[in-house]
């Protein structure tokens, strides 16, 4: 059975393929009602949401490693640089899983580094645990 969450909550989801996109919102969507996820294609765009005054920052972002304009890392690297988005958690899901992309990912210190597994209930079941550890289980200071 799936828990529903415990307060509600903003997503943004850097993916640039469209049907991971989609099995990572409805992932976080089957779990209940009160999540907002938006998805962009790229760090552009990320970039670009993140430092609209107009929108309130989100909960947790999820970064692809490899994408156009602006890939995971330069985005992660831009996060983690602004004063104003550092303490965001930033994940990166992505389907590598090569030693040196992980040792750089944390160097540019994301949250956690996560595989994308093959497997589709496998895959659902690591965005579920993503949502179950940084949107319900750790507390983290209010903005």
């Amino acid at each position: 059975m799936l828990a529903a969450p415990s307060r509600p909550y903003t997503v943004l989801l850097a993916e640039d393929d469209p049907g991971d996109a989609l099995l990572i919102e409805e992932a976080f969507l089957v779990r209940g009602f009160g999540q907002d996820v938006h998805i962009v294609g790229d760090g552009v765009e990320a970039m670009a949401y993140l430092r609209d005054p107009a929108r309130r920052k989100p909960d947790l972002i999820i970064l692809d490693l490899n994408m156009p304009r602006m890939d995971g890392r330069e985005t992660l690297s831009a996060i983690k640089g602004d004063p104003e988005l550092r303490s965001i958690p930033a994940v990166v899901l992505t389907t590598s899983d090569a030693p040196d992309d992980v040792a750089a990912i944390y160097e540019l210190h994301a949250n956690a580094y996560v595989c994308k597994p093959r497997e589709l209930d496998d895959f659902l079941g690591a965005v579920h645990a993503i949502d179950d550890f940084f949107l319900d289980l750790i507390r983290r200071a209010r903005r």
